[in-house]
């Protein structure tokens, strides 16, 4: 920011409902102070084990009242010497559970880095570690390492593992005003963009490249680029529902802005901040009228009265599928670090449209650092200051993953009574191109949700059915694979690819 300082279960996602009965507004309960948190995880297998990482390199494990050192990652972590205005930017950036993390207890972390870690310090390191017995220093694999020593602002940080089971990571511009080095619009630089990645910690290389990444073909482009044209996006999310990705972008000095996440997008900085054109401090002589993708929303940094958004530093949150808040159920929840006000709005369901009725909750957390998620879709508020905090509504802690079924009105649901049969069948094109076809047996109403693919293990794509009720997707496939599609908590059968090398 600029001025602070899988498996399966995930699919299971139920259709968003409204139900009936009085809700009071959620609260914020006290999950506990911290040295200087900066973000929060859960373990993926148990969302009551609270990954809590400080600013300084150390990563807390909190589960009820128990509290102790998980890993202390400060041998390589660089941070929180006054060293410029904006050092309170450097340090352990966030964290990201891998997906065995149960079995494992790996994760990945995105910091700056110090000496020990290598590079200069102050580059972006993005690693994977693991915690050892008997204490100590954690196994740290190098995966990732971005040039990032010349200024201490903008580092971006954000890491999360996406629906399609890459890890995507935000990168800040580089810092100072405007944009100087022209790294956010520029695709030969990792600065100013989300990259998408396949982590390989401990293998040479440390990681691969999707071959869908969108830049993959293109000369002159870094491969790891997903998106482009960002300055500072300190947080994005996925939405728990069919996986949109929303990411809060840091503005310069007019608006903070939101924008939902496309493969290849370009959001225009340093030509453009929010909707409006940049024309301050090293602006660019000239910039193209379009082939910007705008952002779904953005608020000033002027007061514009009326309780309008407004402030100095947008702190991105997440869209709410936690059934216990029903006020803020499919809304996404955001922040300003400078005023402190908990604030929601509901993004639109694809590109092109804009974000509507954005409101206050009521609620305030002094410097709002960061919002968390756990694994079952709890939300939380982090203050910089130390206190991290846990949104509940009338149904209290629990983990609300399903409406109450006492509340809902009648009927209930309004899809089939019987499940929906999920049926995958596979086609060989040319070359190792396979043509797999997903369709759902009966259709219903379910014509435009979200069918997932995945491949050996690991989800892998999704897309939208159509009113047929059918999803077709092309794979390339090197060797031998096996597939499986789901909806919801159905699953078809696996279908196994195997290629042959090719006839000379």
């Amino acid at each position: 920011m600029r001025r602070l300082l899988q498996p399966v279960v995930f699919l299971a996602c139920l259709a968003s409902l409204a139900w009936a009965g009085p809700a009071r507004a959620a609260s914020l309960v006290p999950v506990g102070n911290f040295d200087q948190p900066i973000f929060l995880s859960s373990d993926p297998s148990d969302p009551d084990r609270l990954l809590i990482a400080e600013r300084e390199g150390r990563v807390i494990l909190a589960k009820g009242s128990e509290r102790r050192l998980f890993a202390d990652l400060t041998t390589w972590v660089h941070c929180c010497e006054p060293s410029g205005e904006f050092d309170g930017e450097r340090g352990l950036l966030s964290i990201a559970p891998a997906p065995d993390f149960a079995l494992s207890g790996r994760f990945y972390a995105a910091y700056t880095g110090n000496a020990v870690a290598g590079g200069d310090v102050g580059d972006l390191h993005v690693d994977a570690f693991t915690p050892v017995a008997l204490g100590g220093p954690p196994l740290r694999q190098r995966v990732l390492t971005i040039a990032h020593s010349s200024r201490a602002s903008h580092n971006g940080g954000q890491l999360q593992f996406g629906p399609d089971g890459y890890l995507y990571l935000s990168t800040g511009d580089g810092g100072g005003v405007g944009d100087p080095d022209d790294n956010a619009r520029n695709l030969a630089s990792l600065l100013g963009k989300i990259l998408r990645i396949d982590p390989q910690p401990g293998s040479t290389p440390s990681y691969l490249v999707p071959p869908d990444n969108p830049f993959v073909d293109t000369t002159g482009a870094a491969d790891e680029i997903w998106a482009y044209g960002l300055r500072n996006p300190w947080r994005f999310s996925f939405d728990r529902r069919g996986g949109q990705m929303a990411i809060a972008d840091v503005g310069q000095g007019e608006r903070e802005e939101v924008d939902l996440g496309a493969a290849g997008a370009n959001y225009g900085w340093d030509c453009r901040e929010g909707f409006l054109a940049y024309t301050g401090l090293n602006a660019p002589a000239s910039c193209p009228e379009d082939g910007f993708t705008d952002p779904v929303f953005d608020y000033p940094h002027d007061d514009p009265g009326g309780g309008a958004a407004h402030g100095c530093s947008i702190t991105g949150g997440y869209v709410v599928r936690d059934f216990g808040l029903p006020d803020l159920y499919g809304r996404y929840l955001y922040a300003d670090f400078c005023e402190s006000e908990l604030r929601s709005l509901l993004l639109p369901s694809g590109p092109g449209g804009l974000a509507v009725d954005d409101r206050s909750e009521g609620l305030t957390v002094a410097d709002p650092v960061s919002f968390g998620e756990d694994s079952c879709g709890r939300i939380y508020v982090v203050s910089q200051g130390g206190p991290v905090f846990r949104l509940e509504g009338d149904l209290g802690p629990g983990c609300h993953t399903a409406p109450p079924p006492t509340a809902l009105p009648e009927p209930a649901v309004a899809r089939p009574a019987v499940p929906p049969l999920v049926l995958l069948l596979a086609r060989r094109g040319r070359g190792h191109v396979v043509r797999l076809l997903v369709r759902l047996l009966p259709c219903g109403e379910n014509g435009g949700e979200t069918v997932w693919l995945n491949r050996n293990g690991r989800l892998f794509r999704h897309k939208r059915l159509n009113r047929n009720c059918v999803a077709r997707f092309r794979v390339r496939v090197g060797r031998r694979a096996r597939f499986r599609a789901f909806f919801e908590d159905q699953r078809s059968q696996v279908r196994k690819i195997a290629f042959a090398k090719p006839r000379p």
